[in-house]
């Protein structure tokens, strides 16, 4: 009798935001990057990807994926890559072991879900690709690592690879010509320096003007800062900021943190024609953080941007009453606001700063620095291989 079963597996994923940046592809195909980079990841309490994977021989047709409820194309060479590589690691242990289903033969129908606004420079593609790589892992019972499933991701989205751990991690660009070194490290887990906290300020839940892929291609092969960038700033960087995870250092994590965010943007300006991820929000998110820092009497808040005008502001737990306070009297009515969050400012904000951070800012999120990839049983997809309807 054939096997109608409909197997399943479930896994959540985070969004990690580099405080160390990773810009520019040396290896398109492979999605090789320029240079290393690290980032912290941020808690699936606030911002998450669920992933449902599940194959069936009563599934007909080809592979499919619904995102956020509608229908996503899974042609493309990115994902197409992430497919092949898992199903390859699914039919060596089905040739080892005759009595294991074959289950890399069969269609793949995934389901997944964001709790956040998708491409728009909040890392979607990051916790997606993390989701969608462990979802299908944990389908076909592989006995990889997360650092070998993070060779898989990078291929789907770079910064993915990142994802598949929690804490602080780094990239390593790696030297090998196919890859198999450029793959993500743990630097150390959440649990070395759990105080770290976030707060995103969402100037814009709109889809970018320039994705990413595109902007790293018009830098790389028009921008003059680009080259000191990967061969002086970020190696520098990368030293300087490990050291400062290792030793708990928020001055030091805070300076290399927005001195990177600086240099990255510098070469997107640098960029012909011009690229612009940040607007007049972002800047104005720039100078509260410096007021908070010059009125604190020391740095107790860092920003960064990646490729969207969205603020991160990173601080520590027991700085939270000054660098919350601040933003509370402009953000604190915003959806995603936290009550009892902050009390009474102790900092004043320019007039001009505190409206266009009032009048710009649409969400707020709130958060901390969080665990990797969880196994879970909240499936988007029924037992009979249906959606669910949520």
């Amino acid at each position: 009798m054939s096997d109608t079963k409909v197997y399943r597996a479930s896994t959540t994923a985070p969004v990690n935001i580099a405080v160390v940046k990773y810009w520019g592809k040396r290896d398109a195909k492979l999605n090789l990057p320029t240079n290393s980079s690290l980032s912290v990841t941020l808690s699936q309490n606030d911002l998450r990807t669920l992933t449902t994977a599940s194959c069936s021989s009563t599934y007909s047709g080809d592979d499919s994926l619904l995102l956020n409820g509608e229908p996503s194309d899974i042609s493309g060479a990115r994902t197409q890559a992430c497919f092949r590589e898992l199903r390859a690691r699914r039919a060596a242990l089905e040739a080892a072991d005759a009595s294991l289903p074959k289950l890399s033969t069969l269609p793949l129908n995934i389901v997944s879900e964001n709790n956040f606004p998708t491409a728009a420079g909040l890392a979607s593609s990051a916790a997606g690709f993390a989701a969608l790589v462990q979802a299908i892992a944990n389908l076909y019972e592989l006995p990889d690592s997360p650092a070998e499933l993070s060779i898989i991701a990078r291929q789907g989205s770079g910064s993915a690879c990142r994802s598949l751990f929690g804490g602080y991690v780094a990239w390593r660009m790696g030297d090998n010509k196919d890859g198999s070194d450029s793959k993500a490290d743990l630097v150390a887990p959440a649990s070395h320096w759990p105080s770290m906290r976030a707060l995103i300020l969402v100037v814009s839940a709109a889809k970018k003007g320039v994705s990413s892929t595109s902007g790293m291609q018009q830098t790389v092969a028009t921008s003059g800062l680009f080259k000191s960038r990967i061969e002086t700033v970020v190696p520098a960087n990368m030293a300087l900021m490990e050291d400062a995870i290792k030793n708990r250092d928020f001055p030091k994590f805070a300076e290399v943190t927005m001195r990177d965010s600086n240099s990255f943007h510098s070469t997107c300006a640098d960029t012909y024609p011009p690229i612009f991820y940040m607007n007049d929000v972002s800047r104005a998110a720039i100078r509260a953080v410096e007021a908070i820092n010059a009125q604190a009497g020391k740095t107790v808040a860092a920003y960064t941007f990646d490729a969207g005008p969205n603020a991160v502001i990173y601080y520590l737990e027991e700085d939270a009453a000054t660098v919350l306070g601040a933003f509370a009297p402009l953000v604190a009515a915003t959806e995603g606001w936290k009550e009892g969050s902050a009390a009474t400012a102790t900092v004043k904000l320019d007039e001009g700063i505190a409206s266009t951070i009032k009048e710009g800012v649409s969400r707020v999120i709130m958060t901390g620095v969080g665990e990797g990839p969880q196994k879970t049983e909240e499936f988007l997809i029924a037992e009979d291989g249906t959606p669910v309807k949520r």
